[in-house]
């Protein structure tokens, strides 16, 4: 079989993006078992409810649902386990640091295949108030209705 080239989208958490401001993102691999890869493979995955943690100087994804794989047997895998992320250790050093600051926590903002091999993508976040949410969406608005009302005056 050819070796995978290039990044394959899997799953984003575009929940995040709404719900967190984003400071700073990393690209860190995990360690999986051979169904989970199959899983990840027909693209099935969620990270609405995942979060990182650092424990004992190691980084693990929590709260991220892989389904089971339909042709596996006795040996699938259980769909929410933690899953460890391999990341450098001043990476990890930072991510602990900087999560121990108050209101900032760890989030998975993209699961994705490159040159064959599982990564996530996690973010440094801080979370947002509700009026910093509406003032978001009020502005994308806003920029939609810019938007079309250039495109019909440039049509016109």
């Amino acid at each position: 079989m050819a070796k995978e080239t290039g990044r394959k989208l899997v799953a984003s958490n575009k929940k995040a993006r709404h719900d967190y401001h984003i400071d700073d993102t990393f690209e860190a691999g995990l360690v999986l078992t051979g169904t989970e890869v199959k899983a990840l493979r027909a693209g099935r995955a969620s990270l609405v409810d995942g979060f990182a943690s650092i424990d004992r100087g190691e980084a693990w994804l929590e709260g991220v649902h892989i389904p089971e794989y339909t042709e596996g047997t006795w040996t699938n895998h259980a769909p929410r386990r933690k899953r460890k992320l391999l990341l450098h250790r001043r990476q990890i050093e930072e991510l602990e640091r900087e999560s121990q600051a108050k209101g900032r926590t760890i989030v998975p903002l993209a699961l994705y295949f490159v040159d064959g091999r599982a990564k996530v993508e996690i973010a440094l976040a801080r979370g947002k108030k509700e009026y910093d949410k509406r003032h978001a969406l009020r502005e994308r608005q806003e920029n939609r209705e810019a938007q079309a009302a250039m495109s019909l005056r440039k049509n016109a």
